[in-house]
């Protein structure tokens, strides 16, 4: 990578699964990773700390669930819960991005591409990570 370039990874979080991509900062695009299983209700730190000594991130993005009309549920209050944890265990900079109907583009994506549903939490991940990184460089 060139000078200046930095690698991210976002989460699409959910209390039974979470999507997890990376991205970079030059090309401003994201690539769907995997998809993590909750373990007895929390979320599978073992492997999120693996991803991140593999990817070495400058910051993280956590998709936040809003209402359609901007408003916050409980999803919400979890996904800013999972970021403020993230902080505290990676001690990396953690991001939101309203991911308002990233799972509906990212079943989108799959079917145009044949593929199932099983791949939808990466990739909305992935989308949410590619509308951050656009909204990063459009600032």
């Amino acid at each position: 990578m060139s000078a200046g370039a930095e690698t991210f990874l976002g989460f699409d979080f959910g209390t039974r699964r979470i999507g997890v991509a990376v991205g970079q900062s030059v090309s401003g695009t994201a690539s769907a990773l995997l998809t993590l299983h909750a373990r007895a209700n929390k979320p599978d730190w073992e492997t999120i700390a693996r991803l991140i000594e593999q990817w070495r991130p400058a910051a993280l993005v956590v998709g936040l669930p809003l209402n359609m009309d901007g408003s916050e549920n409980d999803l919400t209050r979890r996904s800013r819960r999972f970021g403020r944890q993230l902080q505290e265990r990676f001690r990396l900079p953690v991001h939101t991005m309203d991911e308002r109907l990233s799972s509906v583009a990212a079943e989108q994506r799959l079917a145009e591409q044949g593929r199932g549903r099983q791949a939808v939490d990466e990739v909305a991940a992935q989308i949410i990570l590619e509308d951050w990184l656009q909204q990063r460089g459009a600032q």
